[in-house]
């Protein structure tokens, strides 16, 4: 298998060269660094005021394998209990922090913040729900357990505790935050994990 990186090096760049010119430009040489495992050698050429475009090993890998924080990630949860996050827009990174957290024996409860209404009394009360209605069809009005107590009574014996994980809390307000932060300490089997943005 071989690794092959290249180089664009000259004083100019490509935008500067005429090339509809009535005579022929020489072109500075394209120098390569190629490096084979099976001659394992490596070639470099260097000119004065060359541009040069370098890779790093984290360009082409996630930095979480560079610098695995997956332990780190476990002891936060267990010491804070309540966590706001800040995911790359490209997405994957908390999944592996989700499926960590699922090896260690935690259930989940996946909520979105847009549509939840009242934190407290959606997740810990006995609250209403307001179906929409289809043309002539009356007005309905059904209640539902709390969610997380619901869930909580669900539990295997063998499930170390139940993660609440809210998408989208970048649109609750600082109280709503508050008391996603208070509801470990209300429910002491439940973590929370709140998706605040992009980073």
């Amino acid at each position: 298998m071989a690794a092959t990186a290249s180089s664009y090096r000259s004083p100019f760049l490509p935008s500067q060269l005429n090339f509809h010119h009535h005579h022929h430009h020489q072109l500075p040489p394209i120098t390569s660094a190629i490096s084979t495992t099976n001659k394992r050698s490596t070639r470099t050429k260097y000119r004065k005021g060359a541009i040069k475009c370098s890779r790093e090993f984290s360009d082409f890998v996630g930095g979480d394998l560079i610098k695995p924080d997956l332990g780190k990630w476990l002891s936060d949860v267990e010491e804070h209990k309540a966590i706001a996050i800040y995911s790359p827009h490209e997405g994957g990174y908390e999944g592996r922090y989700l499926n960590r957290l699922r090896y260690q024996g935690y259930r989940f409860l996946d909520v979105s913040a847009r549509g939840l209404g009242d934190p407290e009394t959606t997740l810990t009360k006995i609250h209403p729900v307001c179906p929409a209605h289809i043309g002539k069809q009356p007005i309905a009005r059904w209640y539902f357990p709390p969610e997380v107590d619901y869930r909580l009574s669900l539990l295997p014996p063998d499930a170390k505790g139940l993660v609440v994980w809210v998408l989208e809390a970048k649109v609750l307000s600082k109280a709503e935050l508050q008391f996603l932060a208070l509801l470990p300490t209300l429910r002491p089997k439940v973590r929370v994990i709140a998706e605040c943005g992009n980073w």
